[in-house]
């Protein structure tokens, strides 16, 4: 009798073992929906701290999601940080690895965009038998990459559709329409939107603008009318766009303008998320929201992103869906570490040979970290290091450094560079970021012969 027992409850655990084991195979792998923003502040969606940006539709993700606090962009060969923010972003490596590469069609343009041939973003996700869809803007991208999706759309006209009072209509009207034409039995797509706001022209309709009190808007609290020193990039077109000294006004307006856009962006992206809710897709997708760097709209005297300041290089991360908990990370990170985190979380064979790393083990709580620091670079006028807490700027062509305590300081108001008791850490920092450079193949010199004056005027009206 006992033996008998024993079979049927063997063969019970048997049948459960093999029972389960079809319901896990049968479940369906993810779909991946990114949405990525152009020129957005870290800093710049309410549930992640700021009382005054309306953002609904990024606070549910924030709310049921998980956010990477310490997201940079490493950088740009370019005054328009974008393109090689982008071609990092889906090629998973820094810019530096491209820069003797030349595009097919202009032999003479080196090292601007990444070459097409994998690993890539859209390659190992096809390689892992997902429907890749890319939609963005035409202008600074990555287009030898983008061409590698099985659809790839620009956007019809970048400038018009900025001046439009619906930054990203365009976008989630094609996505919403692919969606819902998509057959019940078809692939788990991988979506990539590469949106053109919140970047300048900000025009957002009148009902997105009437959101806002503009006189109550508060400046950063790292506002100031004119930056400094010269950062060797204070003449660029981005910081053209306000008079010299930067007024209380003029920021406050430009905040209105930028929150609006932002607004308005947010209110499309929600109807892409509820198209999504109505399929019963929702639930079996994984959505992320980020952007290809930030930009100081007021913040130290400046305007644009040609600046490694956390407000020109630091964006918002957010990863929300199946396998996702709730939650958020310190632990420090870049963009193009999206690339192979997004491979792991769908089972996509890892890519070799890339500067990424990914960080599920952070997100899933099974590691704190995956990166000690943050080599940062701009052109060859700025390049800094960041830790956990502290964070070295160096202006090699004025001879210009500046020492931050991200603990005390995270807005970066305070050098400590000439304080005796940081002397040795600021030799030490240097010293590795000199010890760090050839590892990301710059041969940048952190000091030249003859520098320049620091001083710096606005020019002329």
């Amino acid at each position: 009798m006992m033996s008998v027992r024993h079979e049927w409850f063997g063969g019970l655990l048997v049948a459960l073992l093999l029972t389960s084991g079809a319901v896990a195979e049968s479940k369906p792998r993810p779909n991946v929906l990114f949405l990525f923003a152009d020129d957005m502040r870290a800093d710049s969606i309410a549930a992640l701290g700021n009382p005054t940006v309306k953002t609904p539709n990024l606070d549910s993700l924030v709310k049921r999601g998980f956010a990477m606090r310490n997201a940079y962009c490493l950088g740009g060969n370019s005054p328009a940080v974008c393109t090689p923010s982008r071609n990092m972003l889906l090629s998973g490596k820094a810019f530096f690895r491209w820069k003797d590469f030349a595009p097919p069609k202009n032999p003479k343009q080196k090292g601007g965009v990444a070459p097409g041939d994998g690993p890539n973003f859209p390659l190992s996700m096809k390689s892992a038998e997902y429907f890749t869809y890319h939609h963005g803007k035409k202008g600074n991208t990555a287009p030898l990459i983008q061409a590698k999706f099985d659809v790839n759309k620009y956007l019809t006209n970048d400038e018009a559709e900025r001046r439009s009072g619906e930054p990203g209509q365009e976008i989630v009207d094609d996505a919403i329409t692919f969606l819902r034409e998509r057959p019940a039995d078809a692939k788990p797509f991988f979506m990539y939107l590469a949106f053109g706001n919140p970047h300048d022209p900000r025009v957002a309709a009148k009902k997105y603008l009437d959101q806002y009190d503009r006189d109550t808007i508060p400046l950063p609290k790292n506002y100031r009318p004119v930056h400094s020193f010269d950062n060797g990039e204070m003449t660029v077109r981005d910081e053209k766009l306000l008079p010299w000294p930067r007024t209380e006004a003029d920021v406050r307006r430009t905040l209105h303008e930028y929150f609006a856009t932002i607004t308005a962006l947010d209110f499309h992206i929600g109807r892409l998320l509820d198209s999504l809710r109505q399929a019963g897709q929702l639930d079996n997708t994984i959505v992320l929201f980020s952007a290809d760097q930030g930009i100081a709209v007021g913040s130290h005297g400046l305007l644009g992103k040609q600046n490694l300041y956390d407000a020109g290089m630091k964006a918002p991360l957010i990863f929300a869906g199946p396998g996702i908990p709730h939650g958020e990370s310190e632990s420090l990170m870049y963009l193009l570490d999206i690339y192979p985190t997004v491979c792991d979380f769908v089972g996509a064979a890892p890519p070799d040979g890339i500067d990424g790393l990914s960080f599920k083990p952070v997100i899933t709580g099974e590691s704190k970290s995956k990166r000690r620091e943050l080599f940062l670079s701009y052109l060859s006028v700025q390049r800094a290091l960041r830790d956990e807490r502290w964070k070295l700027i160096r202006y090699p062509q004025v001879n210009v450094t500046q020492l931050f305590d991200l603990q005390t300081d995270p807005d970066e108001m305070h050098n400590l560079v000439d304080q005796p008791a940081h002397r040795d850490r600021v030799q030490s920092m240097l010293a590795r970021l000199a010890e760090v450079q050839p590892t990301w193949g710059d041969t940048a010199p952190l000091t030249v012969s003859n520098p320049k004056p620091a001083a710096w005027s606005p020019p002329n009206p």
